[in-house]
């Protein structure tokens, strides 16, 4: 008897040092002065989104010196998502696309969690347009060129336990207080450009080849004012360690230096405003530019987003 209840002491007193452990074991991993959950678990959303992309090529084959300015039709879609707890599920509609006046295909990719964000984006487009310039002037027109292009840019945030991406992206979470943090992170741009000399005769036969993977650092900041308003602005520059960009024109290849100091830059702003506990409006804008010097070949990107939204949480 005595036994059982030295045996029944023992486990009681230590219960409390099991639940201060599963406790600690629980703590979040965010300051909650500064990051929190919102109210609700669900979130409901109404977008629209208007993104382009913009292609500057230039470049001396069998010593002619050639240079392209192209671009995309801007896209405009309507969109609707749910976001579970950061995981978003959406459908967009592309008014120009169901009455048959935009024939591109774009996917995108977003993820933001409290230390790693990713964007991603593919695009597929025939809307090209611009002008080519050797030993003459081109004027291209849509249809007569086809472009894949493949852009990631990821963020690893260092100080995840003050500082927010979510909270201004996704609103899955919420900024309490002002913070910012310095960043790390990787960017790649890749793609093709192919003019169509079977619709377009007169058109030199013109090909573009980029891949430009870059690594760097950045810092970001959101300005919180009175819990209402949450201000965003980040920049990631990166630089190039791996440069494979090529001209091909009329069978004539030449290739860029594969050593040279060039940039790929990622800037993101935000602006979201908590019209109450359950209800909000947001405007963000993500873009991704390459800088690029080099006596050859020379491929320049340009592409960039903007979207609106309204927004309940339940």
């Amino acid at each position: 008897m005595r036994n059982l209840i030295l045996s029944a002491i023992a486990i009681l007193t230590s219960l409390p040092s099991a639940n201060a452990q599963t406790s600690q074991e629980r703590k979040p991993l965010y300051d909650t002065t500064y990051i929190a959950r919102p109210y609700g678990r669900l979130t409901l959303k109404t977008r629209a989104n208007l993104s382009g992309d913009g292609i500057h090529a230039r470049g001396t084959v069998n010593d002619i010196y050639s240079k392209a300015d192209l671009h995309t039709d801007n896209k405009l879609t309507f969109s609707i998502a749910a976001i579970y707890r950061g995981i978003a599920v959406g459908l967009a509609i592309n008014p120009a696309k169901i009455f048959g006046h935009y024939n591109d295909y774009e996917l995108n990719v977003n993820f933001y969690s409290t230390r790693l964000s990713v964007d991603a984006s593919y695009q597929r487009a025939s809307s090209l347009s611009g002008d080519i310039n050797r030993t003459g002037y081109f004027h291209l027109e849509e249809g007569q060129a086809d472009m894949k292009v493949l852009n990631v840019a990821a963020y690893y945030c260092f100080n995840y336990r003050h500082f927010s991406y979510p909270a201004v992206f996704t609103q899955s979470y919420l900024q309490r207080r002002s913070a910012g943090s310095w960043l790390a992170g990787i960017s790649f741009q890749g793609g093709t450009i192919n003019t169509n000399t079977n619709d377009a005769p007169n058109l030199p036969d013109f090909r573009i080849k980029a891949q430009h993977l870059g690594i760097g650092g950045g810092y970001g900041y959101n300005f919180v004012i009175r819990d209402k308003w949450i201000f965003h602005l980040s920049a990631l520059p990166t630089i190039v360690i791996l440069n494979y960009n090529n001209l091909t024109i009329n069978g004539e290849r030449k290739k860029a230096q594969p050593i040279r100091l060039n940039m790929i830059l990622n800037e993101r702003m935000a602006i979201v405003y908590n019209l109450s506990s359950k209800y909000f409006l947001s405007l963000s804008g993500v873009m991704n530019n390459s800088i690029f010097d080099d006596d050859v070949v020379v491929v320049n990107q340009n592409k960039w987003r903007v979207r609106t939204a309204f927004g309940i949480r339940l």
